[in-house]
Order: C-alpha cells, then sequence, then structure tokens
C-alpha cells in the first residue's frame, strides 16, 4: 500500500482489532461451565481468570507507549493480537496453571490494543469528529463480546471447547496478518531511537498522566466509570435472578439488551459531545445518568413491568458502558502532541485497576447486605465522585 490510508479504512483497522482482542479475552468465560468441568473446578473461577488477563493489560498497557512509538502502532497491535491467540490456545491445555498462563498472556496481549488505535486516530481524524469516531472504535469491546456470546459456545457444541478455542486464536492471527499492508504507511512515523526500559516504561506513562492535571482527572473518572461499568455487567444476571426472581434465560436476554444499549451509548455519546456539549461536559452528563439508573435499578425489587426493567437497565448500560469513547478521545486531546499512545496507557491503567477491584467490592457489599439491590445502589458513590471531580476542575480542560 503506497499512499496513506483514509481515515475510514484506520478507524475500520482498529475497531476489527479491538473486536478481536476483545472476543479472545471472553472466550473462555462464554464457556466457563465446560471448561470448570474438564478442569474440575467451580465456573466462579472465572473470575480469577478475568482478574489476571486484566492484571496483565495494566502492565501492557502502561508500557505500550514507548513500545508503540519504537515499534510502531500497527505492530504493536500485530503482537497484541498474537499474544491473545497464544493465550486464547494455551488455555486448551486441561491445567489450571496453563490457563492462568493463558489468562496473562491474553491480557499482554489486550493491554496494547487500546493505545496503539489511539495513536492512529488521533492523527487521522479531524479535531470535531475525535469523540464520535473514538466511539466508534471503542464498540469493538460489546462487539467483541456479542462475537463471543454467540460463536464460542455455538463452535463449543459443534467441536468441543478446545476446537472452539483454536478456531479464535486462528481467526486472531488472521487478523494480524490482515493488517500488514498497514504497516508502511501507518507506521513510518516510528523511531527506532526510542528506547524501552521496564521500569522506566512502566512509570513514564503515570508521571506523564499525573504531571498534568486534566489527565490525572480524566485517569481517576475512567478508575471510577469502570467499577460502575463491571459492577452492572459481571452481576446483573445474578442480581435479576436473585433478587428479582428472574428466570435465567430472560436475565441473560436482559444482560444482552444492556450491553447492546452500551453499544448504541457509546456512538449517541460520542456524537453530542462532539455536535453539542464537549467531553468534559458530556463525561458530567453520563456521571448524573449512571447515579440515577443505579438508584433506579435498585428500586426494580418494588416493580412486576418488564418494560421498566428493561427501560432502566437499557439506560443504565448506554451510560455505564458508554462513555469510553468520550473518554479516550478527550485523554488524545489533553494529550501533549506525540504521546497519545503514551498517556492512553497510563489512563487506562487506572482503567483496569478499576475492572479488577470494582467487582469484588460490589461482592463484597452485596454478600454483607444481603441485597443486590443495595449493591446497585452503591454505585452512586463513584458516579458522585466522578461528578464532583470533573465540575471542580472544569477549567482544566480548556485548551
Amino acid at each position: 500500500m503506497s499512499s496513506t490510508p483514509s481515515a475510514s479504512v484506520v478507524l475500520a483497522a482498529t475497531l476489527t482489532v479491538q473486536s478481536l482482542a476483545a472476543m479472545a479475552l471472553l472466550t473462555l468465560p462464554v464457556v466457563a461451565p465446560s471448561v470448570a468441568a474438564a478442569l474440575g473446578i467451580s465456573p466462579a473461577y472465572v473470575g480469577l481468570y478475568i482478574a489476571l488477563a486484566y492484571a496483565g493489560a495494566m502492565a501492557a498497557s502502561l508500557l505500550a507507549g514507548g513500545a508503540v512509538r519504537r515499534f510502531g502502532a500497527i505492530r504493536m497491535s500485530q503482537i497484541g493480537l498474537m499474544l491473545c491467540a497464544t493465550g486464547v490456545a494455551m488455555s486448551t491445555i486441561e491445567s489450571a496453571l496453563a490457563m492462568a498462563i493463558g489468562a496473562v498472556l491474553v491480557g499482554l496481549g489486550y493491554g496494547p490494543i487500546t493505545p496503539s488505535s489511539s495513536h492512529l486516530l488521533v492523527r487521522s481524524t479531524p479535531a470535531h469528529r475525535m469523540s464520535l469516531v473514538f466511539s466508534i472504535k471503542q464498540t469493538g469491546v460489546p462487539l467483541g463480546g456479542v462475537l463471543a456470546g454467540v460463536i464460542v459456545p455455538s463452535l463449543a457444541e459443534l467441536i468441543g471447547w478446545q476446537g472452539a478455542f483454536l478456531a479464535v486464536a486462528a481467526a486472531t492471527m488472521l487478523c494480524a496478518a490482515l493488517i500488514q499492508p498497514l504497516c508502511a504507511p501507518l507506521d513510518a512515523d516510528k523511531d527506532r531511537s526510542q528506547r524501552l526500559s521496564f521500569g522506566n516504561g512502566l512509570t513514564a506513562p503515570l508521571k506523564l498522566v499525573f504531571s498534568h492535571r486534566s489527565l490525572t482527572i480524566l485517569a481517576a473518572v475512567s478508575f471510577l466509570f469502570s467499577i460502575t461499568q463491571l459492577s452492572l455487567t459481571t452481576y446483573l444476571v445474578t442480581f435479576l435472578h436473585e433478587d428479582l426472581s428472574i428466570g435465567l434465560i430472560v436475565a441473560g436476554f436482559t444482560l444482552a439488551i444492556a450491553q447492546a444499549a452500551g453499544v448504541a451509548g457509546r456512538l449517541l455519546w460520542g456524537y453530542m459531545a462532539d455536535r453539542f456539549l464537549g467531553s468534559a461536559n458530556m463525561l458530567a452528563v453520563l456521571a448524573v445518568l449512571i447515579a440515577v439508573c443505579a438508584v433506579a435499578t435498585a428500586l426494580l425489587q418494588y416493580t412486576d413491568s418488564k418494560v421498566v426493567i428493561i427501560v432502566v437497565l437499557s439506560l443504565f448500560g448506554s451510560s455505564a458502558v458508554g462513555w469510553n469513547g468520550v473518554y479516550l478521545a478527550e485523554v488524545a486531546r489533553q494529550a501533549p502532541t506525540g504521546q497519545a499512545s503514551v498517556a492512553t496507557g497510563g489512563t487506562l491503567s487506572m482503567t483496569f485497576l478499576g475492572v479488577v477491584v470494582g467487582p469484588p467490592l460490589f461482592g463484597v457489599i452485596a454478600t454483607v447486605f444481603g441485597s443486590y439491590s443495595l449493591a446497585y445502589a452503591s454505585l452512586i458513590v463513584p458516579a458522585g465522585l466522578c461528578l464532583w471531580l470533573l465540575l471542580r476542575d472544569r477549567a482544566a480542560f480548556i485548551k
């Protein structure tokens, strides 16, 4: 490919890469009962798998900025996809240790994907369309979840769960191969003189983030928002079944609706941020909406209306799952010139930290008080802190 790819090609490539990486991350969780039966362990251990994966993603996201500048964003995307494929393939071995290693490998592959795409999109996207474009790319995360949920269980029925894992690994490797023609034109800005240091690689992104007030606020906001997002999606089926006595099939369908609303929300909020409100104000509005939905969800135990339940949880999904694109676009805007990938990696490490600590805290609240409804009501706390941070330092986002 001799000429520079168009912005639409860059967006399509980053969206595809994001979707395949997300699918790889969720491949084991969507067939956890089959895997657990093969290992003779409880399906609840899937939580440990996800925790290990996101711990790997945290480390990789911090190291990604320097690696992107040295090797190029497309090359790092390819490396990330290959690590994801290797981790999924490793997880076919019927051993808890092998699966733990597989989880870490998948996480190490998942971590560089978003910093790499931010590096590419910030160069190809006009400033007035950045929130929408980043939001479109971020729909790859729930889209990957949909692909995993629809394809992997069906494949597992046909060829066994190990065969399904190998098919996902093959698709991920194929994606890495298909974006090879983009390497030359899109990685032309790589800097071979960029030094890579493990210690500095882990600390430099955090130093960058915490040396800029706006990036510090965005990192904190993403940490708090990710707590609400993963708490909603991780426990929603259990909440509907245990607290509202809804059957598992209907509860699962309701979760799918909430996830689909998250896809729609990412597009809608990105458009509104670009067209009307600006990213910081849009994030503040979403904090309010999340807080309202958290309280409304807690009150669902007092209604028998399935319509009310679906409306509330759709709004909850659209806001709690839909904020990512607006946030990443603002990180790219606030980053010093040429350091979008480093800033993205630094703030994402805080996002992933929220993923690691949020659901367990939610589970503790639900267990101690014996109510998932009360646990959902408690999400007003991180949402309220987000709103306070964004309103208190509104001037930090003027650039």
